[in-house]
């Protein structure tokens, strides 16, 4: 699919029981922690996201160069696992990704003994590896309001160490569900991990092997979430989802309870409900960035406004998403400004307005697309590079026409 689709509301109830993508999260943190203990462990309901595909073919590659493409998470994973392997390799991705941070990564894993090197701009990929000869210290001080993926990437390869990793926390700790959830992960393939205030220790031991049934994704769920609160008429089950879980993005079901969504589980099945709204709702997305954009989108078009912090990230994912955001919720009507202490406020109308159809730009950002495409319960809509989408939720179209949602496509 290239070009643009047009996305219009169902003429019927908005239905269906979705048969949600597994979590890339937890697949590309499984496929490393089975290729550290020795590539035997059974992982069921890996991801169709390409990011993990990505992860899967590098994982088994040979060869002295490696492209991530645009998979930030490979990139950081990738990264820590060539650095401790005992070969030369180079690691690249897109245009974009090639401009997105990894100094800080770099930099702790040089500490620690690793020998890695720029090939063009410093801080930047693409990176160069040799082989690691022997660990200079098993300390690091790391900011807390940096990406996980950093935090999880250095864990996972710090068992293999042979004087283990105690890693400090200076202030403020972002996205601790991720943290937490390669924790436990680590902890069902055989090693523990202590995470007590702003230090987690991990000393040298050995993974092991053991099957693992990947669960249901959670961001891909909110998506739903949204389609469900925009739609007039609508009956929405989400499988493979647990109530308590490793992801972050669990977070959706209390808060789209402000957006007008009830969620009840019965075993790995969450039923969806109408329930009243708020006029304005104060979040948090400190723990679950990428939920941001999908709750910003349906708040803008049910006249919602949102108090909001914890959104620092959004800056370097694949694109700068809280401009993005400003720009394409603008056309509805709401206001994305940032104020103080990294405070951002959305206002949104209090009537959505909207007499012609929309055109949205998707920024090569699978999550622009898809946080972008349930307006379409509200008003027609085109988005531009559907094909986005195949980063993290492939079939993700195919569900919307599954669900009743009219989808057009033209190149």
């Amino acid at each position: 699919m290239s070009g643009s689709i047009k996305l219009s509301r169902p003429t019927t109830t908005l239905s269906l029981d979705v048969p949600l993508t597994s979590s890339k999260s937890e697949s590309n943190r499984a496929l490393l922690l089975n290729e550290l203990g020795g590539g035997n462990s059974k992982l069921e309901n890996l991801s169709s996201a390409r990011d993990t595909d990505t992860m899967t073919k590098l994982l088994a590659s040979d060869e002295y160069s490696l492209d991530v493409l645009d998979a930030g998470t490979v990139m950081r994973f990738m990264t820590a696992f060539l650095a401790i392997g005992q070969k030369e390799r180079r690691i690249t991705g897109t245009p974009r990704m090639c401009k997105r941070p990894i100094k800080l990564l770099v930099d702790a894993l040089n500490d620690l003994g690793a020998d890695i090197s720029y090939e063009n701009e410093e801080g930047y990929p693409p990176l160069l590896f040799k082989p690691f000869t022997k660990q200079k210290t098993n300390q690091l001080t790391i900011p807390g309001n940096i990406s996980s993926q950093y935090i999880s990437a250095l864990l996972m390869v710090a068992p293999t160490l042979p004087e283990g990793l105690t890693i400090t926390l200076e202030g403020d700790i972002y996205s601790r569900p991720y943290i937490e959830m390669t924790l436990n992960l680590m902890k069902h393939f055989g090693v523990s991990g202590q995470f007590e205030g702003n230090e987690i220790k991990v000393s040298a031991q050995s993974y092991q092997s053991n099957s693992y049934t990947i669960e249901s994704d959670w961001s891909g769920a909110s998506y739903w979430y949204s389609l469900f609160a925009l739609a007039d008429d609508a009956q929405i089950t989400l499988k493979g989802l647990r109530s308590t879980s490793n992801q972050g993005d669990h977070a959706i079901a209390s808060i789209m309870e402000g957006l007008g969504v009830q969620s009840t589980f019965e075993g790995e099945i969450v039923t969806l409900s109408k329930t009243d709204i708020k006029k304005k709702l104060v979040i948090d997305f400190k723990s679950c960035p990428d939920l941001a954009q999908t709750v910003m989108a349906c708040a803008a078009a049910k006249g919602v406004d949102l108090e909001m912090t914890g959104l620092e990230s959004l800056r370097i994912k694949e694109s700068d998403r809280t401009a993005a955001m400003a720009t394409e919720l603008s056309k509805i009507g709401a206001k994305l400004e940032e104020h103080d202490n990294g405070l951002w406020i959305l206002s949104s109308p209090e009537k959505l307005e909207v007499n012609n159809v929309i055109e949205f730009d998707t920024y090569d950002d699978h999550r622009m697309a898809m946080a972008l495409a349930p307006l379409a319960m509200k008003f027609d809509c085109i988005i531009h590079e559907p094909e986005v989408v195949v980063k993290s939720y492939p079939e993700y179209w195919d569900h919307l026409e599954m669900a009743g949602v009219k989808v057009i496509t033209s190149n």
